[in-house]
């Protein structure tokens, strides 16, 4: 498949037989097989944002034309402009059955009710609806922007399983209390596998919290979590090859249990816009042995993601990781924070500046979180306490990191 693939690209696609050429790749058999994938060069977000500016709608790295797909998402635009991301009908198959593998691996069972507030479009977020069909669920989308609607269905329809970014559920959970669920998977930002962040869900929901990740340019809901609570499990099965690198280097790393680095993807059997060695910017922490469950598909926990990193004297901090520590002071914080950054950029001067909401306002108590976060991240942050319910919600994804209020670079 991955020969096949490469000679797909080097046929249809005018940006990595460009790519590959200039690195020393003329031809397919010049490329070899999967096991001198480490010396191809990386596909980053960037260039594929610059090859659709360059030739509109879908770029020089996608191998279709738009009228050729039966499906055209784009992605969020969180770090820049968005994305098309174009799909054939093999391709929706394709994804449909890796969300499948990955939200099944909770345990859900066919005829429990689902309540989604996944939105069929444009983020590939949407393409799990056809998922959950497939798994004999009793489906209840009610999409985001409507938070009334949802927790009336959740008090009248008392569905099992609930479907929302970590943010929204936990908005949700403070809205209203709701009863009857079993689990809640959730996706589309880190969250669910913060051990602090999970229990405050599920002590709220009286569930099981379940993970779920994926890459909008890769595959909507690639990774799942299974009972064991243990790291999520590949569901990319034959479809798609991961890696592991260091994010510095750009060097392969061992698959082992412990392992951590960034993912990189490569499609084997994509047919719109194949990408190659794609940097996901995923930092994780992964597990290669057998898991609780039996399986023994690669696992992973992810650490954060690049574009929210920041650098303060020389040390990587990811906004996730000042979450899952403020969050060890649970009950008396509530689990929402932001960090202030006082100037823009990444590089950043100590102390951090970051806001935790919480019932507690003496000063002793910020420097106990304060202290926390330096012993264990080596950062030193300035804590300013705030009251419950006064840092914004959201009905998708929150923030971690707010620059309203930074100066310029």
């Amino acid at each position: 498949m991955y020969r096949e693939q490469i000679a797909r690209l080097f046929e249809r696609s005018p940006f990595y037989r460009r790519k590959l050429s200039a690195a020393g790749f003329g031809s397919p058999e010049a490329v070899g097989g999967l096991e001198r994938i480490a010396e191809l060069p990386f596909t980053v977000k960037d260039e594929l944002r610059a090859s659709q500016a360059e030739s509109p709608p879908l770029g020089a790295h996608a191998c279709i034309r738009p009228e050729e797909a039966a499906r055209i998402y784009s992605t969020s635009g969180t770090s820049g402009a968005p994305c098309y991301i174009p799909l054939t009908r093999n391709d929706l198959d394709e994804w449909r059955g890796i969300a499948r593998r990955s939200y099944a691996r909770s345990g859900v069972q066919a005829g429990e009710l689902m309540l989604t507030t996944y939105n069929a479009g444009p983020f590939v977020a949407g393409a799990a609806l056809d998922a959950f069909d497939s798994l004999g669920v009793t489906h209840i989308p009610v999409g985001t922007g409507n938070t009334e609607r949802l927790l009336i269905a959740l008090k009248l329809l008392r569905p099992q399983v609930l479907v929302a970014t970590p943010s929204y559920a936990l908005h949700i959970s403070e809205r209203a209390e709701v009863q009857g669920l079993k689990r809640i998977l959730v996706a589309g930002e880190p969250g669910g596998g913060e051990p602090a962040f999970r229990k405050l869900l599920e002590d709220r929901y009286q569930a099981r919290v379940y993970e779920v990740m994926g890459i909008g340019d890769v595959a909507a809901s690639l990774w799942g979590e299974c009972a064991e609570q243990a790291g999520m499990h590949f569901s990319g099965d034959t479809s798609i090859h991961v890696e592991l690198i260091d994010p510095d280097s750009g060097k392969p790393v061992e698959m082992k249990d412990g392992a951590r680095g960034e993912l990189v993807y490569t499609h084997l059997r994509r047919e719109a816009a194949p990408l190659l060695r794609f940097r996901s910017r995923d930092h994780v922490q992964v597990w290669a042995s057998k898991c609780g469950c039996g399986r023994t598909s690669l696992r992973v926990r992810c650490i954060g993601r690049t574009d929210d990193m920041l650098i303060v004297r020389g040390v990587n901090v990811f906004p996730s990781a000042i979450r899952e520590l403020g969050g060890k002071f649970q009950p008396r914080v509530t689990g929402a924070l932001v960090v202030k950054p006082r100037r823009k950029g990444v590089r950043q001067d100590p102390p951090l500046p970051v806001l935790v909401e919480s019932e507690v306002s003496d000063r002793e108590f910020g420097n106990a979180i304060q202290e926390q976060i330096r012993s264990t991240l080596l950062v030193t942050t300035e804590i300013r306490l705030v009251p419950p319910r006064s840092l914004p919600r959201s009905e998708y994804k929150s923030k971690l990191v707010d620059y309203s209020e930074a100066e310029g670079e």
